[in-house]
């Protein structure tokens, strides 16, 4: 058995020396990181751990055999363009050109981390080198958090959201704690299997325990400490019962004035005040309608007014207590040209104004309405700079460059339940960890999140959305309601666990009672403390490794690569 054992993994470490070698290694990466992203089953998110193996092999047989960095870079594209188009195809769903533009630059973003790597290596050698990969990973994933090409849907961190009992530890460190572990333990692994190729290491490979020690521990670890943290955080806070709608409302075919099957908008008011009081108890005090569940434009200066505002007046008044939350699409005018934002549009019988993605909050049948806007606006649809609103990607929301708002507004409930504050969270907002956070910064107790997920169709792209919303119910501690227009309506509790949830496509309510919880987790008092410092590591080891390059050229020293081929040869 000992000599087969020894010919298998000696077969395995011959994968990427033949011609089409490179390919599989890139084709074996993607595959793993989709198998083990959601919506697969939940176990499977440990392959996370493993699937940067083949890629890490791919790179280090490349430069093995001499081949140039754009040979590499190729290979690296390929990996990563794959996993994009696994797991993130449906996008095109909504619209072609900017489910190809999603795929094809988000793997191109997805170089520079990678290549950065690569010439780290190449430069100050392996063991800088594979130290480097990770920071300049994290460094990259928190940039794309912060800027106008933003699209952290594949933030390696959130591939355990369906196993969310394996990194119960996010309450400290966000999300991004995920993505460290992954490539910590690929590195390691890999270390197991090919070693770094530093011309420290031993000829004679070590013993199989010690080779695998640091491995398994960094691995086994980290879910201890998770089912610790979890067998023994208990949910804390006062219980309010919650209500979520879900008017499955078609986008493409209903929903919107001039689709094929428009609903009116008084007739959509109907539907979501009949399935609100279909599913009300005396004991309900909030109800979430989903995002532009009112999609008539509304003047915010003129609200009041609204014949469909006054309906839900009169249907508040009719239950006393009871508070609602809803999005809508609003508009706001600027008295003049210096007082407008950036995102302004003018018009000569309008002046400046601009539209916003909405949510509202009636206190009361009579309590001032309140407005928060979305401003975490979706690429190219919502917010992105004008010359490249061509290839737009639509997840939801009203189309056009909106506007948004710095602050964020938490929703605080009538004086009786007083500890009910609420996140408005809208859509695509629940994908940022660091942005949720400012909400319980500001006193929320609950996150009550409004989307419109019916874009993507009965894909994973809806699935994915919803589980990626019970890591903020770890990192923040936090009961979730999730009211969605066409699925899926859900809540969460503060474990990251779905409680109960609604089908897809169909018309439901759905009632939970959650707890207020009021303490603040080390991630929300100290907010991301990971993605800044690896972003001021990762400035550290590109200036060290410049300069590193630029000293052996004008010494006239080959590169560390140059010096393999030549020993090679």
């Amino acid at each position: 058995m000992q000599p087969l054992k020894e010919k298998s993994l000696s077969s395995f470490k011959e994968i990427g020396n033949s011609k089409w070698g490179p390919a599989g290694l890139a084709f074996l990466t993607a595959a793993l990181l989709w198998v083990g992203w959601p919506v697969h089953p939940a176990p499977l998110a440990l392959l996370l751990l493993v699937a940067w193996v083949p890629y890490l092999r791919l790179e280090q047989v490349l430069v093995q055999r001499g081949s140039s960095g754009w040979k590499v870079f190729r290979y690296t594209y390929l990996t990563l363009v794959l996993w994009n188009l696994f797991v993130t195809y449906w996008v095109s769903y909504s619209t072609v050109g900017g489910g190809v533009t999603a795929v094809v630059l988000n793997a191109l973003l997805m170089c520079l981390p990678t290549m950065a790597f690569y010439h780290t290596k190449r430069l100050a050698g392996p063991v800088l080198g594979y130290i480097s990969l990770p920071i300049y990973w994290i460094a990259f994933e928190q940039l794309h958090l912060h800027w106008d090409f933003t699209w952290p849907w594949l933030t390696l961190g959130n591939g355990f959201a369906q196993a969310n009992q394996l990194i119960q530890w996010y309450e400290y460190t966000g999300f991004l704690g995920g993505s460290l572990w992954i490539w910590v333990v690929n590195i390691l692994v890999f270390k197991a299997l090919f070693g770094l190729g530093s011309k420290t290491e031993s000829s004679a490979p070590a013993a199989p325990l010690r080779r695998w020690a640091a491995p398994l521990l960094a691995t086994v670890l980290p879910i201890g400490l998770s089912l610790l943290v979890g067998s023994t955080y208990q949910e804390k806070g006062k219980p309010v019962e919650v209500l979520v709608i879900q008017p499955n409302v078609d986008p493409f075919q209903e929903k919107f004035e001039g689709t094929a099957n428009f609903i009116s908008y008084d007739e959509q008011l109907t539907r979501l005040i009949q399935l609100t009081e279909k599913q009300l108890s005396p004991q309900t005090r909030l109800v979430l309608w989903p995002e532009t569940a009112l999609d008539e434009p509304y003047w915010e200066a003129n609200f009041e007014s609204y014949p469909k505002v006054q309906r839900v007046r009169q249907f508040l008044s009719m239950h006393p207590g009871l508070e609602l939350i809803t999005g809508v699409t609003s508009v706001v005018a600027y008295p003049s040209k210096e007082t407008a934002s950036e995102t302004a549009r003018f018009r000569d019988d309008l002046g400046y104004y601009d539209f916003f993605n909405t949510a509202v909050h009636f206190p009361s049948a009579t309590g001032r309405a309140g407005f928060y806007h979305k401003s975490r606006l979706v690429p190219g649809v919502e917010g992105v700079p004008n010359w490249v609103k061509a290839a737009t990607i639509d997840l939801g929301g009203t189309a056009g460059g909106l506007g948004s708002q710095k602050e964020r507004t938490v929703y605080r409930m009538a004086a009786a339940d007083s500890t009910l504050r609420v996140a408005p969270v809208i859509c695509y907002e629940s994908v940022y960890g660091d942005f949720v956070n400012q909400y319980i910064q500001n006193g929320a107790t609950l996150i009550g999140i409004i989307t419109n997920d019916g874009w993507w169709s009965d894909s994973p792209g809806h699935n994915q959305h919803l589980q990626y919303a019970t890591l903020r119910a770890i990192e923040t501690r936090r009961d979730i309601a999730r009211s969605a227009n066409t699925g899926i309506s859900a809540f969460i509790d503060q474990k990251g666990r779905i409680q109960t949830q609604t089908g897809w496509w169909i018309q439901a309510g759905r009632r939970y009672t959650v707890r207020l919880n009021e303490e603040l987790t080390f991630y929300v008092r100290h907010g991301e403390l990971l993605g800044p410092g690896m972003q001021v590591l990762a400035v550290l080891l590109l200036l060290g490794t410049l300069i590193r390059g630029l000293n052996r050229r004008f010494a006239g020293q080959p590169a560390a690569a140059e010096q393999a081929v030549a020993r090679a040869l």
